[in-house]
């Protein structure tokens, strides 16, 4: 017989299918009778869902739909994680109406809705196993209801998570603005005592923009003025957004090249950005212009 899984398990083992309960029989617990729904399994695309979760926007992101896949009462949506066949419960949503945008390439269906609150508590915390082999992202909940297994029920909602360490730096935009809008504070604390040089990465095309922060509050600060509009007042990523549209900064990417101390004297700073830029090319095939 297999055993049940743990999500943060290195080398993680088979859910049984008599071990573990069933997503709709917890849902039926919890006194919520689903009915017919479909099941919304959202991957990374040009958008990562699990970062619309962390910053609150999720529903508003998957209410927009290039076709009428929510065609049930009910949708179930599950956002994929790193650990294969493992799925994150991002909420049960009861649908109200439909409305159609019209577009230039094709219409888009405008879904207005609204989570089960009964279900909530579940809502970033139950972890689904479900081995989804197939391409098909909305699937008739009745035909793979008996698949969605619960792994783990986590005893906090999902979130971003601690500060990594300086060398574990990877921020997409949209986890950009969650950690500055909430002052996660094991980021604030760390990023906040240092001063260093940065590269914002265009994930479209590989080019790099290489800056540094000087200031108070150090890279803390630095980061707030981009998290509150993508280009944090430099001139060639305002072009950028200007050019390709402000929904662009959701391709930029944050890194850390190296941390200096806070004290550091600000023309020291400046010289190792002028050495990554060199480094990177960030010039010549980049974003930099100085």
């Amino acid at each position: 017989m297999t055993k049940k899984m743990k999500i943060s398990s290195s080398s993680p083992e088979v859910v049984s299918d008599s071990a573990a309960i069933k997503l709709t029989d917890l849902i039926k617990l919890a006194g919520v009778e689903l009915g017919e729904f479909k099941i919304h399994c959202a991957t990374v695309d040009a958008t990562d869902p699990l970062d619309e979760f962390f910053a609150g926007t999720f529903e508003k992101w998957q209410s927009v739909q290039t076709y009428k896949n929510f065609n049930k009462p009910h949708v179930l949506s599950l956002i994929a994680l790193e650990v294969k066949h493992h799925w994150l419960f991002a909420g049960l949503y009861r649908v109200l109406s439909v409305s159609e945008r019209k577009r230039k390439k094709q219409a888009e269906f405008e879904y207005c809705t609204e989570e089960v609150a009964d279900l909530s508590h579940l809502t970033g915390r139950a972890v689904v196993y479900f081995e989804k082999t197939f391409r098909a992202s909305y699937l008739v909940g009745e035909k793979h209801a008996d698949k969605l297994r619960v792994s783990e029920i986590r005893p906090t909602r999902m979130s971003i998570g601690a500060f990594p360490g300086f060398n574990g730096v990877r921020l997409s935009f949209q986890n950009l603005k969650t950690i500055i809008r909430e002052a996660n504070p094991s980021w604030k604390g760390a990023l906040a005592n240092v001063a260093g040089v940065y590269v914002i990465a265009d994930t479209t095309d590989g080019r790099l923009y290489v800056g540094s922060a000087t200031g108070d509050d150090g890279l803390w600060q630095r980061w707030s003025d981009y998290a509150k509009n993508g280009h944090g007042g430099n001139r060639e990523l305002r072009e950028l957004l200007r050019e390709k549209g402000l929904d662009h900064a959701k391709f930029l990417q944050w890194s850390l090249l190296e941390m200096c101390d806070a004290r550091s004297e600000r023309q020291a700073i400046l010289d190792r950005e002028t050495h990554w830029k060199k480094v990177l090319l960030s010039r010549k095939h980049g974003l930099n212009r100085n």
